[in-house]
């Protein structure tokens, strides 16, 4: 995913800006130690630290991982792949937001490493969208790219109901403790051209692999799908639904492991940072890139309405 990074905070700030009840319910503590998982450029990461907790961001994009270090370069950043990751110290809670419905490759080996992740009793405190996330936005799209005779596009998010990820937290060693299922239609501010600019935000892959010629006239057939459920007189509204939860990590399970992973050499024309010369998760003395194992891409039991996109 290749995110518009320098666009991201001032036109979707709204991702940070509804995390709020999301880092009440976390609730982190002066002496505690907090993984933001999915960091983006490190709005919320900051949020903790400023609360006391001794926290590190971690994002799959670099480019966002850059951003972050920059903005925040007292606090410590690092690129890594949710699916995979381990650490050799054990954390006291794991916060996400907005994050975990683009990790789509293998849902539960999410779930996973962030049961590894935490100490026993340790905490997962999350916000994602749902199924029926962006319902209206994705039928547009969808459409939109039948009409102009495209292949059915493969949208990039993994959106479930509260029951199906209760069950993948439940299955990966978890107590829930809180789930919410709540709509939260959200005004896209900054978004002069509505629903398209949503989608250059938020599936920048789609138009990459459309025809240059017809980008522009597709995605003014988005708008036009769109608008008349999302666009009102104050400008436009995305369809969010979100899920919202807390859940306790059971004692015992899988033990944290540490494989005698090489580290690599320092790249002499990255200029070193918080977490190493390069920014990577292996960089640092406690975290290691677990052993990769192949996995098949997630595909559910039984087909949901709006379980394939994120935003």
């Amino acid at each position: 995913m290749q995110w518009a990074v320098a666009t991201y905070d001032t036109a979707f700030g709204y991702v940070s800006a509804h995390g709020a009840p999301l880092l009440d319910l976390l609730d982190p503590q002066p002496d505690e130690r907090v993984i933001d998982l999915g960091c983006g450029t490190g709005v919320s990461t900051a949020e903790i630290a400023a609360r006391g907790a001794e926290v590190i961001g971690i994002d799959e994009s670099l480019e966002m991982v850059n951003a972050a270090r920059s903005e925040h370069p007292h606090l410590s950043f690092a690129v890594g792949d949710a699916h995979d990751f381990t650490l050799s110290e054990p954390y006291d809670a794991v916060f996400s937001n907005s994050a975990l419905h683009w990790m789509t490759r293998d849902p539960s080996a999410v779930i996973s490493r962030v049961h590894a992740a935490l100490r026993p009793g340790g905490r997962f405190v999350a916000e994602m969208g749902g199924a029926g996330n962006c319902a209206e936005l994705i039928a547009a799209v969808q459409t939109a790219w039948r009409v102009f005779g495209l292949p059915e596009p493969e949208l990039p998010w993994y959106f479930p109901t509260p029951a199906e990820y209760a069950t993948r937290l439940e299955e990966g060693g978890f107590v829930v403790r809180l789930l919410e299922y709540f709509d939260r239609p959200t005004r896209l501010a900054e978004c002069p051209e509505g629903a398209a600019d949503w989608v250059r935000l938020f599936a920048p892959e789609l138009i990459a692999e459309v025809p240059p010629e017809i980008a522009g006239p597709l995605l003014d057939r988005v708008n036009q799908l769109a608008a008349p459920a999302l666009r009102r007189e104050s400008g436009w509204m995305a369809d969010y639904v979100r899920l919202r939860f807390a859940a306790v990590r059971q004692p015992g399970g899988d033990e944290l492991v540490q494989p005698p992973t090489p580290q690599a050499p320092p790249t002499p024309h990255t200029p070193p940072g918080p977490t190493g010369p390069s920014g990577r998760l292996s960089d640092l003395p406690h975290v290691r890139s677990a052993p990769q194992s192949p996995s098949a891409p997630y595909s559910p039991s039984a087909p949901q309405p709006h379980s394939a996109p994120r935003a």
